[in-house]
């Protein structure tokens, strides 16, 4: 196994599950990719490195399938989204909690979201989506072109808009819609939970998984090559993965093509009490999204560039003391800029937060600051400081890193890939790990 993000850690999972001796090799001197958690500030003070909110680990099955459980903490409500006048829209748990908030449009919203739910729900339990299937076209619409056709509400808009965004695509692109859906489904059926003390724990626990299963785990191990082995799994990104060994014409040059998404500009601070809300709303989540109306966020996500980005925030320590010194608070913060960018954005992420919430800056003791060049240098799969996996447009949603009937299988045999890069993309989920493995186990027959 090359790599040991959550995909990899999966599959390693399978296979050692299946009776295989498996090594897992990794180039960082710690496990678990991007869902790792330290003190980048100040001592005490615990940050996600990467990941921070993770719906779809909970809703996966593949995490129930190979006996790893985590302690996960859910917010009273899954995501806030607050408004320039001092109010706020919320993600409740129950559709009809939030339908009721959203006027005119909320018998609009439980006919759209209701049926994406059940089948989320069904996909949880291991079963096809069937109660999605009226929605799928509506899935592949753009963010623009949905909430204009569905909602009247300006409000409504907007909440919609900030769950599209994180798609990492212009919102007038196909299919922002339906990340929107997916999220805003999500939050109905698993919450947006996150697990206690920090990401690591999920790591930690898929490593405790693996290793008592028998499997080996090797830290600040770069692979120069591919190793010689039954079954050679790689959660890596197609650059490298060109990098590790030769394959037939047709498919380097797809790896080649393989089109990387917008960055994140990522921020972390060590705070003295909790951020001071101008609403009340915004203290009853862990995701706060910030940017105000829907042509607002749309602008921020048309270019990456605008002077009010929209930033996804979370404050885990609300809900999680364990994260900080008592008394202390941490907050977790980015925005998209384009592949690569140099420039700061500190001072208009942290203006974005003043707008709904001013004195923030007074409370901060400490940032942490990291841009592309820091995100790509911590996880070689950041490429540019995509923390994505990869654009996910349309012509790259599902035929990822090429078309290929099993995306998994490389034309080398026994080569498997199950990053970010293959389906169903970026996420803390399993699922590209688990799929690859359970392919590599039919090739083997077992």
């Amino acid at each position: 196994m090359i790599g040991s993000g959550p995909n990899g850690l999966v599959a390693a999972i399978v296979l050692a599950q299946a009776g295989l001796d498996v090594e897992v090799f990794e180039a960082q001197p710690e496990l678990g990719g991007g869902v790792r958690t330290a003190e980048l500030t100040l001592p005490g003070f615990r940050h996600d490195v990467c990941s921070a909110i993770h719906p779809f680990a909970r809703a996966a099955f593949p995490f129930e399938r190979i006996g790893v459980s985590v302690e996960w903490i859910e917010s009273p409500a899954a995501c806030v989204h607050p408004f320039a006048d001092g109010t706020a829209l919320t993600l409740e748990r129950g559709i009809d909690a939030t339908a009721a908030q959203l006027g005119r449009d909320g018998a609009a919203y439980r006919r759209l979201v209701g049926p994406v739910a059940r089948g989320l729900g069904q996909f949880g339990r291991g079963r096809f989506p069937f109660a999605g299937l009226p929605r799928a076209l509506d899935a592949v619409r753009s963010a623009r072109a949905l909430a204009g056709s569905r909602f009247v509400e300006e409000r409504t808009r907007a909440f919609f808009a900030g769950h599209a965004a994180h798609s990492v695509l212009p919102l007038e692109r196909r299919p922002s819609a339906g990340f929107g859906l997916v999220l805003l489904a999500s939050g109905h059926v698993v919450g947006w939970p996150f697990p206690r003390g920090g990401a690591q724990a999920i790591s930690d626990a898929l490593v405790a998984r693996l290793r008592e299963l028998g499997g080996v785990a090797h830290t600040s191990s770069r692979a120069d090559e591919l190793p010689r082995a039954d079954v050679v799994v790689a959660d890596v990104m197609p650059r490298e993965l060109l990098r590790l060994a030769r394959f037939p014409r047709r498919y380097e040059s797809a790896l080649r093509r393989y089109r990387h998404a917008s960055a994140a500009f990522k921020l972390d601070w060590a705070l003295d009490g909790p951020i001071p809300w101008a609403t009340e709303k915004c203290r009853r989540a862990a995701t706060v999204h910030l940017g105000g109306t829907f042509e607002q966020i749309a602008e921020s996500e048309r270019d990456h560039r605008s002077p009010r980005p929209f930033v996804l925030l979370a404050q885990h320590t609300l809900f999680d003391p364990s994260r900080a010194p008592e008394g202390k608070h941490t907050a977790w913060a980015y925005c998209h800029v384009p592949n690569g960018w140099r420039e700061d954005r500190t001072d208009a992420i942290e203006a974005q937060i003043e707008r709904f919430a001013p004195g923030f800056r007074k409370l901060v003791l400490a940032r942490s600051v990291r841009g592309p060049a820091e995100l790509e240098s911590d996880n070689g799969n950041y490429v540019g400081g995509d923390i994505s996996g990869g654009a996910m447009d349309l012509r790259q949603l599902l035929f990822r890193p090429a078309r290929r009937l099993v995306p998994y299988r490389t034309p080398r045999r026994g080569v498997y890939l199950c990053s970010a890069a293959t389906p169903p993309g970026g996420g803390v989920h399993g699922l590209s790990g688990y799929a690859a493995a359970r392919f590599a186990l039919r090739d083997l027959r077992r």
